[in-house]
Parts: C-alpha cells; structure tokens; sequence
C-alpha cells in the first residue's frame, strides 16, 4: 500500500501574507541578535533541555562519591565533607544560570513587544475598517427606496472609528477608579 501524502492546507491570500508577516518579524529578530546574544540563546537551550538535570545529577554524585572514597582508601580527598567546594561552584553555576535565563528572557520579551505591537495595530486598523463597513451600510440604507429610512444612533456611534488617544484615557481612567474602590474596600476590612 502506498502511502499518501497529505497535501497543505490551501489559506487565502490575506492569512498567508499574516503568517509570512510574523514569520519575518521572527527572522529579523534572531537576524539583529548579536553572535554573545545567539551564543546566550544557545546556553539557555540547552540548560533548559531535561538532559541537563541527569548530566548535573551525575556530576554531583561523582563528586561526592569521589571524595568520599578518595577519604576510605587513605587519600587525601579534594573537597572533604561538608564539600563546601562543591556548594561554592554550585552557587556561582546558579549565578551564571540566572543571568543566561534573564539575558534570553529580556530578548524574548524584545520579541513579546514586538508582536504585542503588530496586534494593536492590526487591531486598531481592524476598528477602523468596521467602521468604514458600517458607515457604508448604513449609507446604503439610507439611499436605499426600498428599505425604510431611520435614524440608527448605535450604528451611527460604530460608524465613527475610535481614537486611540480616548480609548487610552479612558483605559487609565477607569483603573484608577478601581483602584480607588480597592483602597476603599481594603481600608474598610
């Protein structure tokens, strides 16, 4: 029996241009990351892989057995216990791990308001197209003899594009006013 392949989906235009359109923000993002930025993203990776639990596993046990039996057969061992060399090179390796993390983190959010960006934008460009829609249908029934004329004050109000600026304002506005009953409500308790 053969086997079949299973052919892409076929998407219209607009959503392939989106895709391609964030796939290109991805790309120019990991084409602007500096060679440390790239070798930072790599460490990271890695240090993220479950592999790497096994691998600092073993190597603790090895230290430990290490000196432990170095101690049994009558040598002097490198880090006798409490293997405060040990605990010393597992704290500066935490340290190291912390910053590779905040340093891929701090990029990935880089690239978080990137997109973040683009989806305001696309939103803001999507309220303005529904008002034109709107704006167009409500023309078309008003010009239209055979659909009775009235006055639509809500599809009046949709019909004009929304100002970013107001929206914004009114955002800050709002949570300010919730904040203000949160005080309230915990000074009360």
């Amino acid at each position: 029996m053969a086997a079949s392949k299973i052919a892409a989906p076929v998407l219209p235009a607009h959503l392939e241009e989106t895709i391609r359109s964030i796939d290109r923000l991805h790309a120019e993002h990991r084409q602007n990351a500096t060679p440390l930025q790239r070798a930072v993203d790599r460490m990271t990776t890695r240090l993220g892989r479950p592999g790497f639990i096994g691998v600092l596993t073993a190597v603790v046990v090895l230290w430990v057995v290490g000196n432990l039996l170095a101690a049994a057969l009558g040598h002097r061992p490198i880090d006798p216990p409490p293997f405060s060399g040990l605990a010393g090179a597992v704290s500066l390796a935490s340290l190291y791990m912390v910053v590779l993390i905040l340093a891929t983190q701090r990029r990935e959010d880089q690239l978080a308001q990137h997109r973040e960006q683009l989806l305001l934008e696309l939103a803001l460009l999507s309220e303005q197209k529904t008002a034109k829609v709107i704006e167009l249908l409500e023309e078309f029934r008003r010009d239209n003899p055979h659909i009775h004329d009235r006055i639509d004050q809500q599809a009046d109000a949709m019909a004009q594009p929304a100002d970013p600026q107001q929206v914004l304002d009114a955002i800050k506005e709002i949570r300010a006013e919730a904040a203000l009953v949160s005080e309230a409500a915990d000074g009360a308790a």
